[in-house]
């Protein structure tokens, strides 16, 4: 049997793929959705997994809300990245437990919300942003998830240099990558990993050209990474006719001594 929801936590209200909604269990209160209104008493004390109807009986499948499903819910001051392009750069950076992590362009919260749950309990992230709003936005959607403990966040400029030292990773997400070069050096280990996201392959080849004339890293991967949902029905299955394609260019390197 699923655990138990209680009363103050959050709960999944799944009515099909696109159409999700995260809601505080509270007891006495309702939720109202086009699909009428869900009485929260219905899930306060029963397991993960059940169904509930709504005022005018339709089906709610009740789940306990993943990252990426609050992730979604995020207030958003910028574009976040999607999970194509987190999963693989937690993957191909070896991020786990214990990493200390740079950031550098937190946005939202979103990237830095996946970091600090793959190095916690013992590790931490360093998230820097020159926007003071932005560095808000993501405290409060940080909170949410229970994920600030592990993140200090900063007021900064990567370009001018961080605090760290003998960081295992350092992921930027701006406009200029190039110019965070040496601030980066100087703040990772030996080995450790430097990752850019990109939107445009412009940003990409003036930082490897960078690269190639700092001669501090060895980049080992330059990729962008595509996915695309398929419909399945008995003599009907085909991809669906809208796929997330190009997002950015991931560049990654290591620190090598000179």
């Amino acid at each position: 049997m699923g655990r138990i929801f209680c009363a103050g936590e959050y709960a999944l209200l799944y009515l099909d793929r696109r159409r999700k909604y995260i809601v505080k269990l509270e007891e006495g209160k309702r939720f109202h959705t086009h699909k009428g209104f869900i009485e929260l008493n219905q899930i306060i004390g029963r397991p993960e997994g059940i169904v509930v109807r709504s005022s005018i009986g339709v089906e709610f499948h009740v789940f306990r809300p993943s990252l990426w499903d609050h992730v979604e819910k995020y207030e958003r001051p910028t574009q976040i990245l999607y999970p194509k392009d987190i999963g693989f750069i937690i993957v191909y950076a070896d991020i786990g437990p214990g990493c200390r992590i740079i950031e550098s362009g937190v946005g939202s919260g979103a990237l830095t919300s996946f970091l600090a749950y793959h190095v916690k309990p013992t590790g931490r992230i360093y998230g820097y942003d020159i926007n003071p709003r932005f560095i808000e936005t993501a405290r409060r959607n940080l909170e949410r998830t229970g994920l600030i403990e592990y993140v200090e966040l900063k007021l900064g400029d990567v370009y001018k240099g961080v605090d760290e030292e003998d960081v295992d990773a350092a992921i930027l997400d701006v406009p200029s990558p190039w110019l965070a070069l040496d601030s980066i050096y100087k703040s990772l280990r030996s080995g450790g990993f430097l990752v850019s996201f990109s939107p445009t392959i412009n940003q990409v080849e003036k930082l490897v050209e960078s690269i190639e004339t700092h001669r501090g890293f060895l980049v080992t991967n330059i990729l962008e990474i595509l996915t695309r949902s398929y419909k399945v029905k008995k003599g009907e299955t085909r991809p669906e006719t809208t796929m997330i394609a190009h997002t950015g260019y991931l560049l990654f390197a290591r620190k090598r001594v000179l």
